[in-house]
């Protein structure tokens, strides 16, 4: 089949996409939208950046052949870096799909969408979308530690009142604790989505996939008949310890795995932080709530005071006389 037919449905299908909706590569995970469908090429803008960037018909058109060439399927982490949103876009042709799990471009009569096209509804913009909380402990203990720092001039701790480096202290042990559980949560659910050597970036930094290597000793005494047939006295390893098994390992032809059980381990590492970013980010909540007026306005002070108060009884640090005094005292 020519690829005729197939570029004329695939613009159909781009030109009926929302003007809101956002793409996502499928394996850096690059935001970007649809600025123009023209007869030979694709418009994309990345989020934060003011570049338009051409997607030409003849690299879809190869694209299209290497999917063919592949039976059917293709794997996308063969595409240079650059070349990624010409998969995403592709997925919007109801013959292809992208598993962004599996890494695959895939052609099929029973393609079920792309899973890398978000539909935003509104204004467009994804950081205006009605905001609810979320039943998380980190973001409880947060909160209150936000507004902790807020009360106190934790810039000098020396002129900070006891009680309140109590407070604070506890709300940081809190805060650490329930943010490693759920970075921990995080991070097994990225494991699946992340491939080797191909950084993801996010919008305040990125992270990557690496193998660690766990190793442990194996059983004493096969370690120490391990040295001793390759002329090392077991008198010198009576009690086997990793430095003295390393020390050996140097001067002998033995290798870490005739002594050592080694396992890897998959972690993910962060790669970057993009301060910049965060910092703006902060600063822009910071304007939006200053400039939030009206009934709304009322309602969110309304919020605020109350949750002023919940704050205020749940750090207020007071003495075992104090609340003796208190509950006996009318």
């Amino acid at each position: 089949m020519t690829f005729g037919p197939t570029w004329s449905n695939l613009r159909e299908n781009v030109d009926a996409l929302q003007s809101t909706a956002t793409l996502i590569t499928p394996l850096s995970r690059k935001a970007f939208r649809i600025e123009d469908v023209q007869e030979h090429r694709v418009l994309i803008q990345y989020r934060d950046d003011d570049e338009t960037i051409p997607l030409q018909k003849e690299q879809f058109e190869t694209l299209y052949e290497r999917v063919s060439d592949s039976h059917g399927e293709f794997d996308v982490d063969r595409l240079p870096p650059d070349a990624e949103p010409y998969a995403t876009v592709l997925s919007l042709h109801p013959r292809f799909e992208v598993d962004d799990r599996a890494g695959t471009l895939t052609e099929s009569d029973q393609s079920t969408g792309s899973p890398l096209v978000e539909a935003q509804s509104g204004s467009g913009d994804p950081d205006e979308t009605e905001r609810e909380e979320p039943d998380l402990d980190v973001y409880a203990d947060a909160l209150l530690l936000i507004d902790a720092l807020e009360r106190h001039d934790i810039a000098s701790l020396e002129d900070v009142e006891t009680p309140a480096l109590v407070n604070v202290y506890t709300l940081l042990s809190d805060v650490q604790r329930n943010a490693n559980d759920l970075r921990k949560a995080v991070r097994s659910v990225l494991l699946d989505r992340l491939h080797h050597d191909q950084p993801v970036s996010g919008q305040f930094g990125s992270v990557q996939r690496t193998t660690r290597r766990n190793r442990s000793l194996k059983d004493d005494e096969l370690v120490l008949n391990a040295f001793e047939a390759a002329g090392i006295e077991r008198e010198r390893l009576t009690t086997v310890d990793s430095s003295k098994v390393d020390e050996a390992l140097d001067v002998t032809e033995l290798s870490e795995s005739d002594v050592y059980e080694i396992e890897p381990s998959e972690y993910v590492r962060k790669a970057d932080v993009d301060e910049q970013k965060k910092e703006t980010r902060l600063q822009g909540l910071k304007d939006q709530l200053e400039a939030t007026e009206g009934e709304e306005a009322d309602d969110l002070r309304e919020e605020i005071e109350e949750l002023e108060e919940r704050i205020a009884e749940l750090t207020e640090f007071r003495s075992g006389r104090s609340f003796h005094e208190s509950s006996t005292g009318g």
